[in-house]
């Protein structure tokens, strides 16, 4: 199960998602979220993920033009456009950032095929992100998608195995369920996030995202 810790602030909150197992980290840099990171943080986080860890920069009112060219140049392995973006802004950004990640919320009725605007993974979130908020995975059963595809929205260690199980994702991705006020990460939480993630039953087969 691939684990994805999402909006970490600190370089502790790397190191502890890290160590736990997580298989990838997310830096989010948005004017309207509370995980929002400066310049310079971002930077300096984005310089601390270790190369075995997939770094994600998140953001969701940002040009698609100008977040590919943040994520070049912060080096992050993967960019993430969260929200009503098009396909053609991911287009645009694939010109100079080709690694992106689409998330967004079946409220949006999307289009669930992985890659559909040429991404290599496809997350599935609440139609209010970062929210905490559950939401109802029945909403799968004729909208689920095949292949590289991340689970979002209301989860926390106590759930997450649950979520798993009915969803079948090929990962998950935690950010406010693993934190002790908003933005700011619980460190056993993300432990315990992990570890029932990764001891969950595994998603579709799907492949690698390199």
């Amino acid at each position: 199960m691939f684990v994805k810790v999402c909006g970490l602030a600190t370089t502790a909150d790397i190191d502890v998602a890290v160590e736990a197992g997580a298989d990838a980290v997310g830096l989010v840099i948005s004017g309207t979220s509370v995980r929002g990171l400066d310049w310079d943080t971002a930077v300096r986080l984005a310089a601390h993920v270790p190369s075995h860890v997939r770094s994600v920069l998140v953001v969701n009112d940002t040009a698609a033009a100008d977040a590919a060219r943040a994520a070049g140049e912060l080096g992050v392995d993967a960019l993430q456009l969260h929200g009503t973006y098009t396909r053609a802004d991911f287009d645009e950004a694939a010109r100079a950032f080709p690694r992106l990640w689409r998330a967004t919320s079946l409220n949006e009725k999307p289009d669930t095929r992985v890659g559909a605007y040429g991404e290599e993974v496809l997350l599935l979130d609440s139609p209010r992100a970062g929210s905490g908020a559950r939401w109802d995975l029945s909403l799968l059963d004729t909208a689920r998608p095949e292949g590289t595809w991340l689970l979002a929205g209301g989860l926390a260690p106590g759930n997450v195995a649950e979520a798993i199980g009915r969803a079948r994702p090929w990962g998950v991705d935690v950010s406010s369920g693993v934190e002790s006020a908003p933005g700011v990460k619980d460190h056993a939480r993300i432990r315990d996030f992990v570890k029932a993630a990764k001891a969950a039953e595994p998603g579709e087969p799907a492949e690698d995202v390199g």
